[in-house]
C-alpha cells in the first residue's frame, strides 16, 4: 500500500518511480486521474528522456476533442512492484496522469476530512 497526498483543489498524488531503459530511477507525484482510462501519460520530452520504445500512434477522446498520442512501452515501480505498461505520450501534458486501470487491481481509498489517501492490494 501506498500513502497519498492531497493537492491544493483536493487533487489526489502518488508517489511513483519510473524506470528508464537504461536502469535509472526517476520518482514522480503522479495526479490519479478518474477521467483517464489508460495507464499512465506523460509528456513526450519527459518519455523520451526516459528512452522507452515508441509502439505507435492512437486516437484518443479527451475533454479538448479528440486527439492523436504517441503509445510507448514504460516501466513503472508502485508499492515496490515492477509494471511494465503502455504509456500514453502527447504535447503539453504538464502532469504525470494514472488512469482507472491502476483501481482493477487496487483499493482507493479517500477520506479527505481525515486526511487518508492509499492506494493497496488489500
Amino acid at each position: 500500500m501506498i500513502e497519498g497526498s492531497f493537492g491544493s483543489k483536493g487533487e489526489l498524488y502518488f508517489e511513483i518511480d519510473l524506470i528508464a531503459d537504461d536502469g535509472s530511477i526517476i520518482t514522480v507525484n503522479a495526479l490519479l486521474d478518474t477521467g483517464f482510462t489508460d495507464w499512465l501519460a506523460m509528456d513526450i520530452q519527459d518519455i523520451e528522456s526516459l528512452e522507452w520504445s515508441l509502439e505507435g500512434e492512437e486516437k484518443k477522446q479527451t475533454a479538448r476533442g479528440e486527439a492523436v498520442f504517441f503509445r510507448y512501452a514504460g516501466c513503472v515501480m508502485i508499492d515496490n512492484q515492477e509494471f511494465a505498461i503502455p504509456v500514453l505520450g502527447g504535447e503539453a501534458i504538464t502532469e504525470v496522469l494514472i488512469g482507472l486501470p491502476w483501481l482493477e487491481t487496487r483499493r482507493l481509498v479517500v477520506d479527505r476530512k481525515v486526511g487518508l489517501l492509499t492506494l493497496g492490494e488489500e
